[in-house]
């Protein structure tokens, strides 16, 4: 109950995001430290703007969520590029997958299969993305496993 209540307490006082420009190979170079997983494909060298700490954040989560769900490390990649006057970010894993159910409540307040889970983990992924003025989908890939695609707008700082 304590670490729910305290799980909890962190998701409703989500700050606002503080945007700052980023270079994304440094970035996900860092992020790989932290949450190990492949970069698919070269990242975009045009400099982004958003809250590094918490897109920090919803990608160790995605990551964390694809090694529980029996994702073997090596399948664990990050695809980022720009799309649609943006940016897509794709964490694509070999993991279990998600029944249709789980796909259809995964993104909600308090959702979770894990005996021990808070169901808070997704749910704060998207609260950050919809911070983020984005969006976020859940599916499940073609020959097993999950893709994560998230999607946030290419703002500038002025």
């Amino acid at each position: 109950l304590h670490s729910f209540i305290d799980g909890y307490a962190r998701f409703a006082k989500l700050p606002r995001p503080q945007p700052e420009e980023i270079d994304w190979p440094a970035f996900l170079r860092a992020l790989q430290e932290t949450a190990p997983f492949n970069i698919a494909s070269a990242p975009p060298t045009r400099l982004a703007v958003f809250d590094p700490a918490q897109m920090e954040q919803v990608i160790i989560n995605l990551v964390k969520n694809a090694k529980e769900a029996g994702a073997p490390p090596d399948s664990i990649e990050l695809h980022v590029q720009e799309h649609a006057a943006g940016w897509r970010l794709q964490l694509l894993d070999r993991g279990a997958g998600m029944s249709e159910e789980v796909l259809r409540s995964a993104l909600l307040p308090f959702y979770s299969t894990k005996p021990s889970g808070a169901g808070l983990g997704l749910t704060l992924c998207r609260e950050v993305i919809e911070a983020h003025g984005g969006r976020i989908s859940l599916a499940n890939r073609p020959g097993g496993g999950l893709a994560a695609t998230l999607w946030i707008p290419a703002i500038t700082l002025d």
